[in-house]
Formats: C-alpha cells, sequence, structure tokens
C-alpha cells in the first residue's frame, strides 16, 4: 500500500512539475497558449449593442485590447473580452471569457457568455443558466456602483449553488468594463492619474531623458569603501556593482516602447482595475532579486519607499522580462516586473526604490543601501476616470453567512476538543459511542444538507489549476463554509492525517456509517474482506484521483465527467433529485454499504486518497498501540470500520478515518483482552491463600 501511495505522489509532483515548468517557461500562464480570446463579428455587436444598422468593428491594441463598433461613420460602442484584459479564471482554473459591450457614456450594453470550464455546473445549472445571469448585466452603469451602495440592486442575483462561478464572472464583467472606460476616457472627474492611452514611439535615449526611466549606478569603489571590512571583499576595478534603473510601466509610451506590443499587452492584462506594474532592472555585481524570495516569497534585496510607507515586494507579484524591445536598450543581467496595488501605493506621488546590498563580516555583517528617487513626468499623466467599484462579493457573503460560519466554527472547536483530549473521550465507552453517532448526525444533516459542507476531489483539482494559472484569495473566499473547512482540513492533515475530515466531517461518509450503524442494529450480516483482497482494491480510488487529475490538465469538461464518479452531488448538493442513473449508482453504493462498512470510502473515494497523499506529512501520532496488538490480539483489525489495521497490528494512516474505535478498545477493561488477562492475574493474586 505504501508503493501504491508513493506512486500516486510522484504521478502527482510529476503532472504539477511539468505544468509549473510550462509556466515558467512561457513567463506566465499555461492558459495563454492553449487558449484565445474571443473575437466578435458584426452579429455578435450587433446582438449586443442592440443595432440593426450596417457597423464597422476596428482592432485598437492599446492601452488595452477591444474593438470600436461604428455606425454610418460614428462611434455605438465598444467591445472587450473578459480573457484578453482581465484574465478571468474560474473556479475550475479555467478561463471564463465574456464579450462585453459598452456604451461611449459608460454604460454596460449587453453581455454575452463564449466560454466556461466551470465544475460547480455539474450542480444541475445549466450554461443556459449561466448565460441568462451574464445578460443581466446590460444597462448596467457602473458609476452606480459607490462604496457601501446595495449593489444588490444594481447588479443581477447570484445563482443559489453557483455563487463562485457567478462571482469570479461578475468580478470579470466589472474589471472588463472599468479598465475600457478609463482606456477610452469615456467618463472624467478631476482626479489625477496615469495617462493609458497616448502612445509616442520613443528611444531609450528619450525615455531616460525625459526621466520616465529613472536610473543610477553604483561603482566598485564606491561599494568597497561602504562596504569595508566584509569578509568577503569587493573586486578591485572600476565597473559597476550595481546599475539600477526603474520606471512606472502603465503608460503606453513607456511600456509598449520598452517592451513591445505583444508584451505591454499581456502585461497590462494582467494586472487588476487598481494595479499598476513597476519596470526594475540592473545590472553589474549585485543583483536586485537575489534567490531568498524563492524560499521565503519575499524579495529581501528590494523595497519601495513613498511617504512614511515601505513596501516589499511578494513572489507572486513578480514577473521576470527576459528581453526589451528597445535595441538600443543596455544589456541588463536582471529585469523584474513588479505588481502594486494603487489602493496602497500612488504611482503619481514620488517614491524611492531601494536595493540593499548586505555582507558578513568578522564580527557581524555590514550593509549598504542604494536608492533610486523616481517621479512619474508630468507628460504621461492626465485627468484619469474616478470610478467607484462594486465591493467584492466574497464580503457580502461571509456576512450573509453569519450563522453558517457560526455553526462551522463551533463544530470544528468541539471536533478539535475531542481529537486533542481523546484519550478522556475514549476512555468513557457510552461517551464515545453517542458522542460520535450525534457528530456524525449533525455533520450529514446540518452541514451536508443544510450548510452545503460537502467538499469535492473537483475542489482539489481547481485548487492545483489555480496555482497554475494565477491564484486568487477572492475566488475560494466566496464560499465560507467550503473555505472554512478547507482550512481546518489542511492544518488537520498535518496533525491527524486524512481521518480528520473522512471520519468526521464528511457528509456523506456520516451518511455510511449511520447507515451502516442502522443495518447492524437491525442484524445484517457483515461481509468481512480478506486484508490482501482489501489492500488491493485500494488501488481503485487512488487510480481514479489521478487519472480525474491528469484528465483534467488534458480536458476540464471530460474530468467533471469522470468526477462524477463521486456519489456527493446527487446525495448532499442536490437531494437525490436528479437524473435516476446518478441516484442509482448513489443506491447501489449505500446499498452495499450495509454489508461493508464505508464501502465507498474503503476503495471508491478519489477525495479520500487525495487527502491521503499529503497526510504522509503528519507530524504526530497520537493513537496508541501495545506490543500485543496484532501478535496476541487481533481484536482492533476485526473491528476497525475500515480495514486499516494490518494483520499485525499497524494502523495505515492513509486508509484510517480516525474513528476513535479502536482507542476505545484500548482502555476498555471489559473489551481489550490484554486488559482482561491484566485483570484477571490481579484478581488471582489477590485470592490466593497466603502460605503458612
Amino acid at each position: 500500500m505504501r508503493l501504491i501511495g508513493t506512486f500516486a505522489a510522484v504521478i502527482l509532483t510529476a503532472l504539477l512539475s511539468t505544468s509549473a515548468g510550462n509556466v515558467l517557461a512561457a513567463g506566465g500562464s499555461f492558459l495563454d497558449r492553449s487558449f484565445e480570446a474571443a473575437v466578435p463579428d458584426q452579429a455578435i455587436a450587433a446582438r449586443l449593442l442592440n443595432s440593426n444598422a450596417p457597423l464597422r468593428l476596428r482592432r485598437q491594441e492599446t492601452p488595452l485590447p477591444d474593438w470600436s463598433v461604428e455606425a454610418s461613420g460614428k462611434p455605438i460602442g465598444y467591445l472587450a473580452s473578459t480573457w484578453e484584459i482581465s484574465r478571468s479564471v474560474g473556479y475550475s482554473g479555467r478561463p471564463i471569457d465574456i464579450l462585453v459591450a459598452v456604451t461611449p457614456d459608460g454604460r454596460i450594453a449587453g453581455a454575452e457568455l463564449i466560454r466556461h470550464n466551470e465544475p460547480i455546473l455539474t450542480l444541475g445549472i445549466s450554461t443556459a443558466d449561466i448565460a441568462r445571469y451574464v445578460d443581466g448585466f446590460a444597462g448596467v452603469d457602473l458609476t452606480e456602483l459607490h462604496h457601501g451602495s446595495d449593489t444588490e440592486s444594481v447588479l443581477p442575483d447570484v445563482i443559489a449553488r453557483a455563487t463562485v462561478s457567478t462571482g469570479v464572472i461578475r468580478d470579470a464583467i466589472l474589471r472588463t468594463v472599468r479598465s475600457v472606460i478609463l482606456g477610452r476616457r469615456l467618463q472624467s472627474s478631476g482626479a489625477t492619474g496615469i495617462d493609458r492611452q497616448s502612445f509616442a514611439p520613443i528611444t531609450w535615449a528619450g525615455l531616460t531623458a525625459e526621466k520616465a526611466v529613472a536610473g543610477t549606478e553604483v561603482t566598485l569603489d564606491q561599494a568597497r569603501e561602504a562596504l569595508a571590512g566584509a569578509s568577503t571583499p569587493i573586486p578591485s576595478g572600476g565597473g559597476a556593482f550595481i546599475d539600477l534603473r526603474v520606471a512606472v510601466l502603465d503608460p503606453p509610451t513607456i511600456g509598449r516602447n520598452l517592451l513591445g506590443q505583444q508584451g505591454y499587452t499581456r502585461a497590462m492584462a494582467a494586472l487588476g482595475p487598481d494595479e499598476v506594474a513597476l519596470f526594475v532592472a540592473s545590472k553589474g555585481l549585485q543583483s536586485h532579486r537575489g534567490t531568498a524570495w524563492r524560499r521565503s516569497g519575499v524579495f529581501d534585496r528590494i523595497a519601495l519607499r513613498q511617504g512614511n510607507e515601505t513596501y516589499f515586494f511578494r513572489a507572486e507579484d513578480y514577473r521576470r522580462i527576459d528581453k526589451l524591445a528597445l535595441p538600443e536598450a543596455p544589456d541588463f543581467k536582471e529585469m523584474s516586473l513588479f505588481r502594486l496595488s494603487t489602493e496602497v501605493f500612488d504611482p503619481t506621488a514620488p517614491f524611492t526604490l531601494e536595493v540593499t546590498a548586505e555582507r558578513e563580516t568578522a564580527t557581524g555583517s555590514i550593509s549598504m543601501v542604494t536608492s533610486l528617487p523616481y517621479l512619474l513626468p508630468p507628460g504621461f499623466r492626465q485627468q484619469a476616470a474616478d470610478l467607484p467599484e462594486a465591493a467584492p462579493l466574497w464580503i457580502s457573503a461571509w456576512q450573509r453567512k453569519r450563522a453558517e460560519i457560526a455553526g462551522v466554527g463551533l463544530m470544528l472547536a468541539v471536533l478539535a476538543g475531542i481529537l486533542f483530549f481523546q484519550e478522556s473521550f475514549v476512555r468513557r465507552a457510552h461517551l464515545w459511542r453517542w458522542g460520535r453517532i450525534a457528530f456524525l448526525t449533525v455533520t450529514l444533516v446540518w452541514l451536508g444538507w443544510i450548510a452545503g459542507g460537502q467538499l469535492s476531489v473537483v475542489h482539489v483539482v481547481a485548487f492545483l489549476h489555480s496555482l497554475l494559472s494565477g491564484f486568487r484569495w477572492e475566488t475560494f473566499l466566496i464560499e465560507p463554509v467550503v473555505f472554512i473547512l478547507w482550512g481546518f482540513v489542511a492544518l488537520g492533515l498535518l496533525f491527524w492525517g486524512r481521518g480528520v475530515y473522512c471520519g468526521w466531517l464528511c457528509p456523506f461518509g456520516a451518511l455510511q456509517e449511520l447507515t451502516n450503524e442502522i443495518a447492524q442494529r437491525l442484524r445484517i450480516a457483515q461481509i468481512e474482506v480478506p486484508f490482501v483482497i482489501q489492500e488491493r482494491l485500494w488501488v481503485i480510488k487512488y487510480t481514479l484521483f489521478v487519472a480525474i487529475l491528469g484528465l483534467s490538465f488534458y480536458s476540464m469538461e471530460q474530468a467533471l465527467i469522470l468526477a462524477e464518479a463521486e456519489p456527493f452531488k446527487t446525495a448532499m448538493s442536490m437531494y437525490f433529485l436528479r437524473a435516476w442513473p446518478f441516484v442509482v449508482f448513489v443506491a447501489l453504493i449505500l446499498i452495499a454499504g450495509l454489508f461493508i462498512e464505508r464501502f465507498y470510502c474503503r476503495y471508491l473515494c478519489p477525495l479520500g486518497a487525495a487527502l491521503a497523499i499529503p497526510a504522509k506529512l503528519k507530524l504526530f501520532d497520537w493513537l496508541r498501540r501495545r506490543p500485543q496488538c496484532g501478535r496476541e490480539c487481533r481484536l482492533c483489525e476485526q473491528q476497525c470500520t475500515v480495514g486499516a489495521i494490518d494483520p499485525i497490528g499497524r494502523i495505515n494512516p492513509n486508509e484510517c478515518v480516525l474513528c476513535l474505535r479502536c482507542q476505545m478498545i484500548f482502555h476498555d477493561d471489559a473489551t481489550c483482552p490484554v486488559l482482561k488477562r491484566r485483570s484477571s492475574r490481579r484478581k488471582q493474586a489477590t485470592e490466593a491463600p497466603t502460605p503458612g
């Protein structure tokens, strides 16, 4: 079984490594190569803009790619792709592409769903339902979405059981429309911003002369004097210790000339509506990036100071630049693009970029800071639109589900107490039995059927894809119950293994155990599967998980079809109100579970297999055993609900669901044969006659 788990882990690692390698090689998401944004035609433009006149579409590449639509020589609107501008990625980790039409006065004329791969749609929600939700954005005026206002009255209602997907769609449409309005300057106000419209060809010398690209240089002689006493001396000579350059890339005259049209479009499309791109380049002995950020996730050598604030760059906000479009540009050793939020950073205000060089000395360390001040020249600024944004959907979701969040929090607190103080819990056999039955009942009825807390292997696949295509916390925060559960399960994998979810928090697992409990009380004969057969049947679920994950990199649609091997959607999310083949499938699983306890968990569950692989990193082993276990006594092996104890008494953490039955037997004088023999010997010793 260990070989099976190791094999699955190797396959999973290979898949992720290959995909991650492709991402790095491309300098972005692997989706950039496999998916192209929709190109509108006259029929789509006429439908979205509600026009019967002959239309002319004209492509614009800067400041952001979109199409202007003209009728009788006059502009009537603009079309844009959410994938091309905002890089909208759904819960599946795959692109969601929507064509959005914006009128000259900044109103959404219409929107049309082009493509999606959302797994949540398998919950009985059709593509037509999502398309109707997208159509509901027609007529929305972005200027009505003021902070603190009731956005629910302005935007279409989210679809029940598809809040994640519809939230991502809403965010993509609003970000795209806002970008078009800003780029086309369809609204204006007194707020000073970046000129994202104007473009003029300019050379490297011109950019530096206008101070659009600022620079500073520290020579080796200067560094040697500042770092005197370093254990590793600075080499002699008059070359550059560091030649540092910085620029704000957003103005097309700066960014498009530096990166070229394609590189600039890709860089701007990766930004959110409240983000800007900072270009940093250097050459010489000192690196502005270093290597520590690969381990820590934060760049320790480079920082940005503005006013009294200091900002450090994170790994997820970094992108490497390999080549500049200007042939006369210097040959830099390192070039970086850093993403910054305008909520904390003002790109039009003065700031200072600092690079710290640190060297060890005989008594400690010594450092030198290279400072480069920068101010975006006035020629690259303009009166920008001040468009309010709708509050993030995840915030309203957490506010709306306060009761569910409190309930889940209480359940997790109780479970943590049980597992941390399990010896006190299992020493009382009646408390263990009825406490477990009560907890599983709450898990089934409240967590599964009411709060919607059934996790799925689709969540695992979506999470892995999101890591490769641009992870966003907002996508997962939209479902607070699922988010909290996954957070607790991730921590529980390190403390207790997969059993923290499979044995206590899985609604379908609770349904199986409770129905089997009823079957045993009705004296339905239980089938004991020999360990040698059971060990080979475990292969099924690991193979199924690897197949679903591997297939998802080829076709998410086919992976979702294969993921129907999970009965969770039918039994939990849709309350058995589904087409008869799905209901029959679930019924067969539950019937098999009447004779073999947790039949599905043992042999078929791909989610259990997915949790078992990282559970190998479990830090603690709190399940107690005796030397006699598996040698003199095999009672726990016979009583184990999932057959996780082998013939020599070892507990397989990959299969254990942490039901604590073996621990109850371990402490029960009336059940454990070892304790019964000890008690019998003590009793005989006390009753034996005194010699003489």
